[in-house]
């Protein structure tokens, strides 16, 4: 009998609990997604520039995921466990980042507490996806990624909505030019709470199991110190990659160059084209600001609904994974090109449940597709390996993709970025066609 045939299958509040802390992680993300741009406009910056000032966080998820995920696998105490560890260090100074990013004097501070933000969030968020493979069979992979992706629409349509709510109880929402208005310090405020007391949960109420053959595992590690033994190994990794691997790194090239443009690009474009807003500084562009976060939180909750629409189909019967995700980024898609051509500003929450959609299936499928196609005993790594796939595209739109391709294909208006952002979700939907192994597309 294989070792995943051996772990017993958990309950729903089990699962809830180890995948609780994506609660917080999510608050970091969200909040960052939705407001470090208007951060970066706030203190001076042009509309083409923002994507520049975000490349430092891809940048150092490229390095930190993998080290992380191999540091991981490695780890073992009989009371702390294997990925707890990593929690509770990203959480803390994940926490720190997020609570002073707000209060940034200039710009390229604002772009150091991202990086800081982002690397940290990193720390704690690749072990999160590891506890998954590591806890439960296959039968239920797919069950939990869909649980921790109920946990992030939560997470992300509360803090998208935090400024906005802010707001609505009397904290200013504009502030001297060149300075974050209270409404968003106060937000990244309470995110840095939930962030911190959500992997805590997470870290008090889960057990971690020992590795199937401790004897094995030790040797393993012990034959594998020093430093350059662990890179030499990542890079083994990285050429040895399984095939499924290598096609879910294409649909997910195109799937995060999509958001990474709505992140950038979501408040400059909407705040212009839809509330024709683009004073920083007036009460006019604050007030549409606030509202683009309110429509985000629609992808937020839809994909929280979505996501609970999942679980209950894969507690009960099992899914082709693959049909699954591609009808879903095609939806996405469809909802960031009806954007530029709405004609009520309500409608903006149609096409972010839309959106929604495809954001529920991101978290979900692809890591239930890719942990039923590694070995178990190499999780951690694979998944931090896994990440190039996310920050690649990240980095390559932040270099100047995004600015190139929008005005290539479509034009100068900043608006365009939706359509680019559309078009490269629906092309990674029917890049779901490359993968054929039934494995990674079948729950077991």
């Amino acid at each position: 009998m294989s070792e995943d045939q051996n772990k017993p299958k958990l309950s729903f509040w089990q699962i809830w609990n180890m995948s609780f802390g994506f609660l917080g992680i999510q608050f970091g993300f969200a909040l960052q997604g939705g407001f470090m741009s208007r951060i970066f406009q706030t203190l001076g910056a042009e509309k083409d520039t923002i994507p520049m000032l975000w490349i430092a966080a891809p940048l150092t998820g490229l390095i930190v995921q993998p080290i992380v995920g191999y540091l991981s696998d490695r780890t073992w105490h009989p009371k702390f466990g294997r990925r707890r560890p990593f929690f509770l260090i990203g959480a803390i100074l994940s926490t720190l980042a997020l609570f002073f990013a707000p209060y940034s004097s200039a710009l390229w501070i604002a772009a150091g507490s991202l990086w800081v933000l982002d690397a940290s969030i990193n720390i704690s968020m690749e072990p999160f996806r590891a506890l998954v493979a590591d806890k439960l069979p296959d039968s239920q992979r797919s069950f939990g990624f869909v649980v921790q992706t109920l946990i992030i629409g939560i997470g992300t349509w509360i803090a998208s909505n935090l400024p906005w709510f802010m707001t609505q109880i009397g904290i200013p929402n504009t502030a001297e030019p060149g300075v974050v208005p209270d409404s968003v310090k106060f937000a990244f405020a309470i995110g840095a709470v939930v962030l911190f007391s959500s992997i805590l949960y997470t870290i008090l109420t889960t057990e971690e199991y020992p590795p199937a053959d401790l004897k094995a595992f030790n040797k393993v590690k012990e034959e594998n110190k020093g430093f350059f033994a662990g890179f030499t190994e990542i890079f083994r990794n990285i050429a040895n990659m399984p095939e499924v691997m290598l096609k879910l790194g294409i649909v997910q090239f195109f799937s995060w160059f999509a958001f990474f443009t709505m992140w950038s690009f979501a408040t400059p474009a909407i705040t212009e084209h839809v509330f024709q807003a683009t004073d920083t500084s007036s009460i006019e562009y604050n007030n549409a600001a606030d509202s683009v976060g309110n429509y985000l939180g629609t992808y937020g909750l839809v994909s929280m609904i979505f996501a609970l629409v999942l679980a209950f189909i894969t507690s009960k019967v099992k899914i082709n994974r693959k049909l699954v995700h591609m009808f879903s980024l095609i939806a996405g898609g469809v909802g960031f090109i009806l954007i530029y051509f709405i004609s009520e500003v309500w409608m903006l929450h149609l096409c972010f449940a839309l959106v929604g959609i495809a954001w529920a299936s991101i978290l979900s499928m692809p890591y239930a597709m890719l942990s039923s196609s590694v070995n178990p005993n190499q999780m951690g790594v694979y998944m931090g390996i896994f990440n190039m796939f996310i920050v690649i595209p990240q980095i390559v739109a932040a270099i100047g993709g995004i600015n190139i391709m929008y005005k290539f294909l479509f034009g100068e208006e900043v608006i365009f970025t939706m359509l680019l952002a559309g078009t490269s979700l629906i092309i990674a939907g029917l890049s779901n066609l490359l993968i054929t192994n039934r494995a990674a597309t079948h729950d077991g």
